[in-house]
């Protein structure tokens, strides 16, 4: 339906009726800006969550572990989806704030143009329908002056008493009345014709060709209405495929969580190497007490013997050994803390192995950037050498060779780090070998070396020194006194115990007189160095002889020591 035939008279209601559709469209504008403003805070907000909670630490000294992991990658995803949230911001404040706005301006001015030619027409047909009723008053008032002089003319025309100057006068009165009755008459009828003419054309013509303009312009305003209703929907529409790869990415990262995998890297952080301790060695204290008559039985330990392992007098001190014990094995009380030192050997050995091949690692990346920028030189140098004009080939031979002398440092330090990795590796394939053949010496504890020195035929229990670790030099065959040696062998009672002692290496018991002993076991220490290089010992198992003494951890009783 049209405006200008049906609301013709509403002039008015269509005035009001244009400046609410302006005013709906800013208000919907304005919810577009406070619902952007919303996911700009919200991406925002998220933004800022994901920072708060993304690690701070360099990568390498991250966790590994997969609820980390995945946690890290759900604030990943999360990150990503504060982006998406941000793009349907910008898609909401360009295509459909900013397009309303701007519409919503051009709306006003196309209005208000409108309105003003509407305006204009009726200020002009206002005009003609005043022109036409003045001149209708005028003819009014002509016929009313033209009728009195018409009465008077006639009165004394009647009148014998009034003189004919009297009556021609009022005759020409009445004659000019009629006269401009008949000019006022023809002008009414002119402006009357004039006006029916032109209220035409306003209500024909002007008034439904603005009030077409103006329906045109509110139903393009709706139409702009429906389009940034549906762009405010794609805006959002758009980005749900993203947000849903976003979606399927955290319950991906959920999926990831292994449990047993960080079981494994738990074990791989913390793992030590070292071998579980042994039975800690029984000290009897008891050997050093004088038999008395009522016991049947006389000591049979030299005198010599006795006065050398510290009489009766020298018995150790319980309270001093425990302390002793405590201080080594650590493991089952507060580790000692340790300095840190360039090889790592104040970490435990598989601990050692990760950081050593870390810092190899690193000494190898550092070596290749040294070659690459050694070998970017060289290039150099060959092109100034040819063309002379581009540079002074001498003048970059000092950076050569301090790339070089870098090269050479580094190689150095590789070769070191390399040599302790080695020694660990040794270390550790040394100790599973040991596992094994503990194993075996639990069935039967002296199975490797018979009582006269003999290996038997079971090679799975032989001990091998690691590779890589150079150990002490072995000091020459031990040469105790023939007769003290078989008096104390031959003796009832050991030797008492006076302290022990902690292999630091394996040792193969070759010579006669020697004790066999594996790296890390404990042992009883019956007879000091005497200045041969050589330490007396016996094992738990009961078994005595001689052990190098740079191959071993002493730790003598506070009452024993220099006696």
């Amino acid at each position: 339906m049209s405006w200008g035939t049906e609301l013709w008279d509403q002039f008015d209601n269509l005035d009001k009726h244009t400046q609410w559709g302006i005013d709906f469209l800013e208000r919907y504008a304005k919810f577009v800006k406070e619902r952007l403003d919303i996911e700009q805070n919200y991406a925002k907000q998220l933004r800022n969550l994901v920072k708060k909670y993304s690690p701070k630490r360099p990568k390498d000294e991250e966790p590994r572990f997969t609820s980390c992991l995945s946690f890290y990658s759900i604030l990943n995803e999360l990150n990503d989806y504060a982006g998406q949230r941000e793009v349907v911001a910008e898609e909401m404040a360009h295509k459909v704030y900013g397009e309303l706005m701007r519409y919503s301006q051009d709306l006003k001015a196309e209005r208000k143009h409108h309105l003003q030619e509407g305006r204009k027409a009726q200020q002009y047909l206002d005009h003609c329908w005043k022109q036409m009723d003045n001149s209708k008053r005028k003819f009014e008032r002509e016929c009313k002056e033209a009728e009195k002089s018409q009465v008077t003319y006639e009165r004394l025309d009647n009148d014998v008493n009034a003189t004919k100057s009297e009556v021609e006068k009022a005759k020409n009165q009445y004659y000019l009345r009629t006269h401009m009755a008949d000019e006022s008459k023809n002008e009414y009828a002119a402006q009357l014709q004039n006006f029916n003419g032109e209220q035409w054309k306003h209500f024909n013509n002007a008034i439904p060709h603005i009030f077409k303009n103006l329906q045109g312009m509110d139903e393009r305003r709706t139409v702009k209405l429906g389009e940034t209703y549906r762009s405010f929907a794609e805006a959002e529409r758009r980005v749900i495929p993203i947000v849903s790869k976003c979606l399927e990415g955290m319950v991906s990262a959920a999926k990831a969580v292994d449990e047993r995998r960080d079981s494994t890297i738990v074990v791989e952080s913390f793992k030590s190497g070292f071998d579980p301790p042994g039975d800690f060695p029984f000290e009897d204290f008891s050997q050093n007490l004088s038999r008395t008559g009522s016991d049947g039985t006389i000591s049979n330990t030299p005198k010599g013997d006795r006065d050398r392992d510290g009489g009766p007098g020298s018995r150790p001190d319980p309270k001093h050994a425990t302390s002793k014990t405590k201080n080594k094995l650590w493991l089952f009380g507060k580790k000692p803390k340790a300095p840190s030192l360039e090889d790592f050997s104040h970490l435990p050995p598989e601990q050692r192995r990760k950081r050593l091949q870390q810092r190899i690692d690193e000494l190898s990346k550092e070596l290749q950037k040294e070659m690459d920028q050694r070998d970017a030189l060289n290039k150099m140098k060959d092109v100034y050498e040819k063309n002379p004009q581009m540079g002074d080939p001498n003048s970059l031979q000092p950076k050569i060779s301090e790339t070089i002398c870098n090269m050479e440092k580094l190689r150095s330090e590789i070769h070191k780090n390399e040599t302790w990795l080695s020694e660990v590796e040794g270390k550790q394939s040394s100790r599973g070998d040991r596992r094994h053949s503990a194993d075996n010496h639990h069935h039967t504890p002296q199975g490797r070396e018979s009582p006269e020195g003999s290996y038997t035929d079971d090679t799975s229990q032989e001990h091998h020194t690691p590779h890589h670790r150079s150990t002490p030099a072995k000091p020459g065959p031990p040469n105790p006194d023939p007769h003290e040696f078989d008096d104390e062998f031959d003796d009832d009672d050991p030797l008492p115990v006076i302290g022990h002692c902690k292999a630091l290496y394996s040792f193969d018991g070759q010579n006669e007189g020697t004790l066999v002993m594996a790296e890390d076991e404990v042992l009883y220490i019956i007879e000091e160095d005497k200045g041969d290089g050589w330490t007396r010992a016996r094992k738990q198992s009961g078994e005595e002889g001689y052990v190098p003494t740079s191959y071993v951890e002493i730790t003598l009783e506070k009452n024993s020591k220099g006696s």
